[in-house]
C-alpha cells in the first residue's frame, strides 16, 4: 500500500508546517478530506485558531471552528504526520537578498520529526534550486535519514491570493513536482483531493520554483511599466488611468493599472530570481529595473502629495494628511512589505501631521511591527489632505460630499493612489486631485 492509500485511509496523517495566509487555507482544506496537523511556532496564533478565530480572514471563524484540523505548536505532534507541506513565508534582507531562516528553520524542524517514508513537499516561494540544495541537507543531518531512500521530496509553489473570494484555494490550478516520478504522483493525488482546477505536473522541482518565481516577476515588470507611464503622464499632464482605458480598447493591451506594489510575492519574489542570476553570473536588468520603479512609488505619491498641498495653497509643515488604508492589497488584513508605510515615512520627513486609518488591519501587529495607532473613521477630521492608498471596499462606497466630512477649512486635497474615484466628479466638487 502506498502513502497516497494510507492517507486517504487515515493511517497516515497529513501535517502543514507554517499556518499563515497559505498553511492555514491548506490545512483546514485537507482536514475535509483526511487527518491533519497544522503546526506553528507562533503559540498565540495556534492558540487564536484553536479558538475558531481566523486571523487571516482567508476561510472564516465559522469554518475553522467546523475544522477537524489538530492546531498545535508542540513539534512533537509532527512525529505523527507522513506527508509534509513546508508553507513558511520567504522574505528578503534589507539589502533585499533572500532570508531563507524561516525555510532553513522549518526544514530542521521537520527533520527532527521526520521518520521512514515520508514525503515532504514545500509550497514556500524559493529561487530554482534551494529544495534541493538547502532543504535536503538539513532534513537528512537532523534525521539521519538518506533522501531518495529513507524519504522522498516534491515541491508544490503556493498560488494563494490573500482577500480574493473568487480565485481561491481549492479553484486555482496547483503545480506540483517530485523527485522521482513516484513521489510526482503520491504528490499529485493527495493535491487532487481538495484542488478542483486539477494539478500540473511540472517536469522537476526546479522547474516548479522557477514558475513561481516568474508568475510575480512577470506582474511585478509589468506594473513597473504602467508605473513608469503614470511618471511621465504626469509631467505631461495626461491622465494616466484615461490613456489606460483608451489603449485597452484594443484587444491584445494587457491592463494593468500603476500602484503600489507591497506584500509578500509580488514585492519580494523578483527579488529572488535576481539574486539566483547573479550567482550564474547573469544580470537580470530588467526585472532589476522594475523592482527599482516599483521601490520608489512611495516617495513619487509623498511628493505629490506635497504639491497637491502647496496646489491647495495649504502651508505643508504641519499640515493634517489622512491615510486611509495602510494593508498592501484591497480587503485583506495583510501589512507585509506594504508601500503605505514608506508614504507616511516620507511625509513625516516633511513634518507632516500623518493620521491613519484601515478598517480591516490588525492594531495589534500595525503596533507592534510598525509602532502606528490606527485611528478610528470618525477621528478622521479637519484634516488639510487625505491619501485613499487602499482600495477597500469600505472606501469604494465613499462619494465627493461624503468625504469631505474629513476636511477643515480651505481647499480640500485628495490623492486617490489607486484610482477609486471619478477625477472629473472630485474636479468640480472643488477638490485638488491627484492619482496615479
Amino acid at each position: 500500500m502506498d502513502l497516497f492509500q494510507k492517507i486517504i485511509e487515515r493511517e497516515e496523517k497529513v501535517a502543514v508546517v507554517g499556518l499563515g495566509y497559505v498553511g492555514m487555507p491548506l490545512a483546514v482544506a485537507f482536514a475535509k478530506e483526511v487527518d491533519v496537523i497544522g503546526f506553528d511556532v507562533n503559540k498565540a496564533k495556534v492558540d487564536l485558531y484553536n479558538n475558531g478565530i481566523d486571523v487571516t480572514n482567508e476561510v472564516g471563524n465559522d469554518a475553522l471552528k467546523a475544522s477537524s484540523c489538530k492546531f498545535t505548536y508542540d513539534e512533537e505532534e509532527l512525529k505523527k504526520a507522513k506527508f509534509f507541506v513546508v508553507a513558511v513565508p520567504t522574505p528578503t534582507n534589507k539589502d533585499n537578498t533572500p532570508d531563507l531562516r524561516p525555510v532553513i528553520g522549518a526544514s530542521k524542524t521537520v527533520g527532527r520529526n521526520l521518520s521512514k517514508g515520508a514525503i515532504v513537499v514545500f509550497e514556500s516561494t524559493v529561487y530554482p534550486g534551494v529544495t534541493e540544495e538547502v532543504c535536503i541537507p538539513l532534513l537528512e543531518e537532523e534525521s539521519g535519514l538518506k533522501c531518495g531512500i529513507d524519504f522522498k521530496i516534491g515541491y508544490s509553489p503556493e498560488r494563494i491570493n490573500p482577500g480574493d473570494r473568487v480565485h481561491t484555494l481549492e479553484k486555482i490550478t496547483k503545480i506540483v513536482s517530485g523527485m522521482d516520478e513516484e513521489t510526482l504522483e503520491v504528490v499529485a493525488k493527495t493535491y487532487e483531493l481538495i484542488i478542483e482546477a486539477g494539478v500540473y505536473r511540472a517536469e522537476s522541482i526546479k522547474v516548479a520554483e522557477a514558475a513561481k518565481l516568474i508568475e510575480n516577476t512577470q506582474r511585478d515588470v509589468n506594473i513597473a511599466f504602467v508605473n513608469e507611464l503614470s511618471m511621465v503622464f504626469n509631467k505631461m499632464g495626461i491622465d494616466t488611468r484615461a490613456v489606460l482605458d483608451a489603449a485597452g480598447t484594443k484587444w491584445n493591451f494587457l491592463k494593468f493599472n500603476p500602484g503600489l506594489v507591497g506584500g509578500h510575492c509580488i514585492g519580494v519574489d523578483p527579488f529572488y530570481l535576481v539574486h539566483r542570476a547573479q550567482e550564474f553570473g547573469v544580470e537580470a536588468k530588467l526585472v532589476a529595473a522594475g523592482r527599482k520603479i516599483n521601490d520608489g512609488m512611495a516617495a513619487f505619491v509623498a511628493e505629490n502629495v506635497v504639491k497637491s498641498l502647496i496646489k491647495g495653497d495649504k502651508k505643508v509643515k504641519g499640515a493634517k494628511v489622512a491615510i486611509l488604508g495602510l494593508t498592501f492589497k484591497e480587503n485583506c488584513p495583510d501589512t507585509r512589505n506594504s508601500k503605505v508605510f514608506d508614504i507616511i515615512k516620507e511625509l513625516k520627513e516633511y513634518e507632516i501631521d500623518v493620521l491613519p486609518f484601515d478598517p480591516v488591519a490588525d492594531k495589534n501587529e500595525l503596533k507592534e511591527e510598525y509602532g502606528i495607532s490606527s485611528l478610528e473613521l470618525n477621528d478622521i477630521k479637519n484634516v488639510d489632505a487625505v491619501v485613499f492608498a487602499t482600495s477597500h471596499s469600505e472606501f469604494r462606497e465613499l462619494d465627493a460630499q461624503s468625504i469631505k466630512k474629513f476636511y477643515g477649512e480651505g481647499t480640500p486635497v485628495l490623492i486617490d493612489v489607486k484610482g477609486l474615484y471619478n477625477r472629473k466628479e472630485f474636479e468640480k466638487a472643488g477638490y485638488v486631485y491627484f492619482r496615479l
